[in-house]
């Protein structure tokens, strides 16, 4: 019998692009269960894998440091595989320094930018980012199973969410809604008005929670204060694992285009995303999951990739329009 494949997988971040892989680790797993799986990710993003059981290691890496350090420690391994889900400058330096054959996937760059320049009139569908990595791994035989990124947390970490919840005195009679009001970048971002609104709307019927990392914190607090009682600020006071356990206590999230929204939907939480510059035909929309998304038809859409520091025409109304009300009805929805 052959031997069972040693697959080495790069991407080095986000915690949304590192979610998406998660349904090709699956079939990986499925698909060759003696396999050696090792995933190489950066330091501050491994939460996002770190209790993941599909895989046999995770290899991290700080931020700016040097990559010969990591090269070194991967060179010599008897990989039969090779995988970059990065498809970035850095991760091709990286595979210069470690040798061998790599397979990637396609990022369509050329057709993202068509997408933004005409207004979507051309660039296509690109196809979901989950199914887009399986074309590095077309030497695996494994295609997609049709399931949802997935999330692992830990048994300390549910045990301090239900202990925060306890203590606040969130979730114990009314249902949880939890919100995710911050952003990497200004034009992903929902206005902090309307965020205002949504939870006073909120918690007549609802309990509510922020959620967020370290640099939301002051922002989750204006929020949770907004509510004027029944909300509870966890914004930047939990690890990504930490907010994953709080999140499984939520009947619901109300996010925007960020990595707090494909946790939700990896840990088969609904959502109601609210998208901005990004377009479906990039491929980030939510993924197989219980999932609404509110978007505007703007011609100016998409107006970046990623999003960015300002609104290039100065109105930002892809996210405006997006009123605080339609959020709230469809989020009853959502839940029923």
């Amino acid at each position: 019998m052959p031997a069972a494949p040693s697959i080495l997988l790069v991407r080095f971040s986000s915690i949304g692009d590192l979610l998406l892989t998660t349904p090709l680790l699956r079939a990986l797993r499925a698909r060759h269960p003696a396999a050696r799986i090792t995933m190489v990710v950066r330091e501050d993003m491994a939460d996002t894998l770190r209790h993941n059981p599909r895989l046999s290691e995770l290899v991290t890496w700080r931020h700016r440091s040097s990559l010969r350090v990591l090269a070194d420690q991967l060179r010599g391994e008897p990989w039969t595989h090779r995988l970059d889900l990065h498809g970035s400058l850095r991760s091709l330096a990286l595979r210069q320094l470690v040798g061998g054959t790599w397979t990637t996937y396609p990022k369509h760059r050329v057709r993202r930018a068509l997408l933004i320049r005409t207004g979507r009139r051309r660039g296509g569908a690109l196809g979901p980012v989950a199914e887009r990595y399986f074309a590095a791994a077309a030497g695996l035989d494994v295609s997609p199973d049709g399931g949802p990124a997935e999330f692992f947390t830990s048994q300390e970490a549910e045990r301090e969410a239900a202990a925060f919840l306890a203590q606040a005195g969130i979730g114990q009679v009314r249902p949880i809604i939890a919100v995710a009001p911050g952003a990497a970048h200004f034009t992903k971002r929902w206005p902090v008005e309307h965020w205002e609104a949504l939870v006073r709307r909120l918690r007549a019927t609802n309990d509510i929670i922020v959620l967020g990392g370290p640099a939301e914190q002051a922002l989750g607090a204006h929020v949770a204060a907004a509510a004027g009682g029944g909300a509870v600020n966890a914004a930047g006071q939990f690890s990504l694992v930490g907010s994953a356990a709080l999140l499984k206590h939520a009947t619901a999230l109300v996010a925007g285009d960020t990595g707090v929204l494909h946790l939700a939907t990896a840990l088969g939480v609904p959502v109601v995303g609210l998208y901005g510059p990004g377009v479906e035909e990039f491929g980030f929309f939510p993924y197989h999951s219980r999932a609404r998304v509110l978007q505007r038809d703007l011609a100016c859409r998409p107006c970046s990739t990623h999003g960015g520091p300002r609104c290039p025409l100065g109105h930002h109304r892809c996210l405006r329009e997006i009123l605080p009300e339609e959020v709230a009805a469809v989020l009853g929805g959502a839940i029923r």
